[in-house]
């Protein structure tokens, strides 16, 4: 297969998996492992910085608006949660990296991750809508979706989205748009944060000399362009939907996994 072709197809399963709730880290990790070979980690974040540039031109206008309406307090009181629930993953995300926490190399963690998170998110959307429809974000929300962000970000295939959405719906913000919306908002700091400190380190450990620049931005680039797509269709989806496809679709994905790939790959 031509390199172009698999920088293409990284480039589209990044775009399609990021935001929605299937994990983009178990995806890429099982794509470069079974056809499409590993690729640098400057790759992987510049294509992982096209999904949350996605993302952030389709929140622009909120961003604006919550930006230049501080000074209300709904507005100032949505933004210091949004910033309590950054600052929590950061907190925790600072200590992991201090303790030498490192990413499974593996496919049977993640597709164990795949198959209990698929269940627990029947579960929890069940339990959400008995809650009825509220679309307001606690504190209590706030802190548990920081705390929720960074499980995500420690074990492959949970899904950052997955985890931060589900975790204000069980805990008060019942509306899955509302929930979405807020678990996005969180996503785009944490991931430019993220993105950036990864950069820094490749960049000074030497990786940048060698990268294939063209190859990265083109991944970059079809990131962006499916991300845009999948989180508007997304966004539409969610309206009148449930999140059921996504649970079922992570339990088949993941008991596949466990029964067709070799223990230790």
């Amino acid at each position: 297969m031509p390199d172009l072709l698999r920088v293409i197809l990284l480039g589209i399963i990044e775009g399609i998996t990021e935001f929605l709730p299937i994990s983009s880290t178990g995806h890429l990790l099982i794509a470069e492992k079974f056809g499409l070979g590993a690729r640098s980690d400057l790759f992987n974040i510049g294509i992982q910085a096209g999904a949350i540039l996605a993302v952030t031109l389709i929140y622009r206008k909120r961003l604006w608006q919550l930006a230049t309406g501080w000074r209300e307090a709904a507005s100032r009181a949505y933004l210091l949660k949004l910033a309590a629930a950054f600052l929590i993953t950061a907190g925790i995300g600072f200590v992991a990296v201090k303790l030498g926490f490192k990413l499974p190399e593996n496919v049977t963690p993640v597709a164990w991750a795949l198959v209990i998170g698929g269940v627990w998110m029947l579960a929890a959307e069940r339990l959400a809508e008995r809650q009825g429809d509220h679309a307001e974000v606690s504190w209590k929300v706030a802190i548990l979706v920081g705390v929720a962000q960074m499980v995500a970000g420690l074990f492959p295939g949970t899904s950052r989205s997955a985890a931060t959405i589900f975790a204000a719906m069980l805990f008060g913000t019942s509306n899955r748009a509302a929930a979405t919306e807020f678990a996005f908002l969180v996503g785009i700091p944490t991931m430019y944060a993220a993105s950036g400190y990864e950069l820094l380190k490749v960049v000074h450990a030497g990786g940048a000399a060698h990268e294939d620049w063209t190859a990265l931005a083109v991944g970059f680039v079809v990131s962006a362009l499916v991300a845009f797509a999948a989180v508007k269709w997304l966004l539409g989806y969610i309206v009148g939907h449930r999140f059921t496809p996504f649970a079922i679709y992570r339990i088949v994905a993941g008991v596949a996994m466990l029964l067709l790939v070799p223990a230790g790959a």
